[in-house]
């Protein structure tokens, strides 16, 4: 048993820490070629592998083809009366047959075309901006991602530190009760925080290789490292706000689609003419007659109100959804501004001020240890503020992070990571 309390490790469990260390070295360790993946390049991996780019170009294709057929005419109509055909009595079967071959065409009044052709190009603009409000929420997502695999990293930084603390702390205590200054139960207590020490970086691993592979799913790469300092950046984006964003752009656009459709449904009340021309063969010899003649439909009753009030309505509720998306937007901002500085603000203090005091406060109680000045419960104590510390920061910083994401989504911050849209099928 004194072996157990020595300074000396435990063959048995020497071996189990080898054994736990190549397991985790085969899960954490990326390989001499694994390169560090900072935020742009992870962002920039994501848009060349976004398969939802592909479909919205497909949708903008669909819209530009929509462009050409609105401002495609009216089919001509050419077709064939025939009178007088197998007609009884004395106008025989056959002998007084009269036929009339025409040429008709729909001709369209009040600019139908042209209303359709602008109402069709707004169609364009909108399927755009929604492949790149997608690719923006995307980003969030990677950048979200991005921010638990840094955080985790730090935390697995931080509990091998506390590991080594707490192997030297053991080794002190045992020291001590070598000496019989100590009371075996300190030396057990020491192997035990080593121990827990020793689970707490293993889940951290864990947790490290977790969140790689998630963010490893977005990207399509297996083998990338990143670095635990990057959750230490406290640049918070304090540019002025876009007065104009992707989000409030395609309202904008969709009022004006609303705009458009008013147009197209108040040129849809204005019946439309239909002319026709021809020949007609009166069945007798050679003899032919030109024939002319036209429509158009009366409107007394369908003059498609009820379509040009729709459209009025839509553009309305539109118009509203952009005063208060804008002022949501503004609101949302100052608070995620707000955040961030309070953020920046406390993890300054922390490492300042109360991070730095809790680390010395651990070193002297250790050296006070070594002297018998103090307790083994006191520099468990000191140990505990520290880690506590420790583990604050990185909520915060993760905090902070996060928040940050949401920022860059509002403000458009990563919108020239968009690879440009095409209106072409593959």
């Amino acid at each position: 048993m004194g072996m157990i309390y020595g300074a000396r490790t435990p063959a048995w469990r020497a071996a189990a820490a080898c054994v736990v260390a190549v397991l985790l070295f085969g899960l954490t360790t990326p390989g001499a070629s694994a390169q560090t993946l900072t935020l742009g390049r992870a962002l920039s991996l994501a848009a060349e592998r976004d398969l939802g780019l592909p479909a919205g170009d497909a949708r903008t294709a669909a819209a530009a083809a929509a462009v050409r057929q609105a401002g495609v005419k009216p089919n001509p109509v050419v077709g064939v009366d025939v009178e007088n055909f197998a007609a009884t009595g004395a106008h025989g079967l056959v002998d007084q047959v009269e036929a009339t071959f025409y040429y008709e065409q729909q001709l369209e009044r009040g600019e139908k075309r042209i209303a359709r052709v602008s109402a069709a190009n707004v169609e364009i603009d909108i399927a755009r901006l929604r492949r790149n409000i997608r690719a923006l929420d995307l980003f969030r997502q990677v950048q979200l991602a991005w921010t638990e695999a840094v955080a985790a990293s730090s935390s697995v930084r931080i509990a091998r530190d506390q590991l080594g603390v707490a192997q030297a702390l053991r080794d002190d205590v045992n020291r001590r009760v070598q000496a019989a200054r100590d009371p075996l139960f300190a030396g057990q207590r020491a192997e035990m925080q080593v121990s827990q020490a020793e689970i707490a970086l293993a889940q951290a691993e864990i947790a490290a290789e977790n969140t790689n592979a998630a963010l490893g799913a977005y990207l399509g790469v297996g083998t990338f490292s990143v670095d635990p300092a990057a959750l230490g950046d406290l640049t918070a984006p304090l540019a002025a706000t876009p007065a104009l964003t992707t989000d409030l752009a395609l309202l904008e656009r969709e009022r004006d689609a609303a705009t458009a459709r008013i147009r197209v449904e108040q040129v849809r009340a204005r019946p439309d003419a239909t002319v026709r021309g021809g020949l007609r063969s009166f069945g007798i010899g050679d003899e032919v007659a030109l024939v002319v003649g036209g429509s158009m439909p009366l409107g007394t009753n369908d003059t498609n109100r009820g379509n040009i009030e729709r459209a009025e309505a839509e553009r309305v509720a539109v118009e509203r959804e952009i005063a208060a998306a804008r002022v949501q937007r503004d609101r949302e901002v100052v608070r995620l501004r707000a955040r961030l500085q309070a953020n920046i603000t406390e993890v300054r203090r922390l490492d300042a001020e109360i991070l730095p005091r809790a680390e010395e406060t651990l070193r002297l109680v250790r050296d006070g240890y070594r002297q018998g000045g103090f307790s083994y419960i006191d520099i468990i104590d000191a140990q505990r503020a520290v880690i506590e510390t420790q583990s604050h920061r990185i909520a915060i910083l993760k905090s902070f992070h996060t928040e940050r994401a949401a920022l860059d989504r509002l403000t458009d911050r990563y919108a020239d990571l968009i690879p440009p849209a095409t209106e072409s099928l593959p």
